[in-house]
């Protein structure tokens, strides 16, 4: 501990104050904190992605319903899974998430792997996705480096300091990590982070990680989710109709039909374009 500046009593007062602070103003009746199904973690861990918790919790119940396990959602269609995605952004995460579970159904026997190494092989699972299923699904006591967690440290350990890299940040997250109640201690980091960039201008600016997101408004991104939408409602949309239905041109449509197919997204044949079957 003495090597990150950290001592006995600086570790204890902090613990104390996120504790306290989770006391008083923490998030308990969000659904995906109600589970310990290592599935249903996992989905929230990938909703969760750049997305706010008020549409995750728009999809997270309907999807279960929709895909109650690992098993059902390997085995769906990814015309069907990416429809239960609409209004969550990023339509990667939700083919990743299929080929997730295809992977653990063929080669786990349809359970989810407790080891975060493990996970990481695993299509669109990175370390912060593998370490949240390992804490939230199994209590495991391993580090959790997400942007509110990310936050607190910033704000409590590095005010002074801008462009700090995650690899200061995780001897941190380490040496304050409350091993007897993991689960419980990362929900209240969580909590914590939110409530600060709720209060003062986000201190996660200062990571060297950070970038600002770029206006969704007539970027390339909405187009593309907008192809997605019109190919998923009409099943062998020309490419001029999708060019027609988005208002740009047919070279513009093409390219990004081209794009999305080449991504796994969907297809071409002689009737138009539609979600790739498999």
């Amino acid at each position: 501990m003495p090597s990150i500046g950290l001592s006995p009593t600086a570790v204890e007062a902090f613990r104390r104050r996120v504790w306290e602070q989770y006391q008083e103003h923490g998030r308990h009746d969000l659904p995906w904190r109600q589970t310990r199904d290592p599935y249903a973690v996992l989905v929230s861990e990938v909703m969760l992605q750049q997305t706010q918790v008020s549409r995750v919790l728009a999809k997270y119940g309907d999807w279960l319903t929709a895909f109650p396990s690992v098993d059902a959602l390997g085995a769906a269609p990814l015309e069907a899974v990416l429809r239960a995605w609409q209004g969550l952004g990023y339509n990667r995460r939700a083919v990743n998430l299929k080929r997730t579970a295809e992977v653990i159904s063929d080669k786990h026997a349809g359970r989810v792997p407790r080891d975060p190494v493990v996970l990481r092989t695993l299509p669109g699972i990175g370390p912060a996705t593998a370490a949240g299923v390992a804490v939230f699904a199994y209590n495991d006591p391993v580090p959790y480096l997400e942007t509110n967690v990310r936050t607190v440290f910033l704000h409590e350990f590095l005010a002074d300091r801008d462009r700090v890299p995650d690899r200061e940040i995780l001897p941190l997250v380490e040496a304050t990590l409350d091993r007897d109640r993991p689960r419980e201690w990362f929900y209240a980091l969580l909590d914590y982070g939110n409530g600060i960039k709720r209060s003062m201008p986000n201190p996660s600016r200062r990571s060297a990680h950070h970038a600002p997101q770029s206006p969704f408004e007539g970027s390339r991104r909405q187009k593309r989710a907008k192809l997605l939408r019109a190919v998923i409602a009409t099943p062998g949309l020309s490419s001029g109709d999708a060019a027609s239905e988005l208002a740009i041109t047919s070279g513009e449509a093409v390219e990004l039909l081209e794009e999305l197919a080449a991504e796994g997204f969907m297809r071409q044949s002689e009737g138009g374009w539609s979600i790739r079957q498999a």
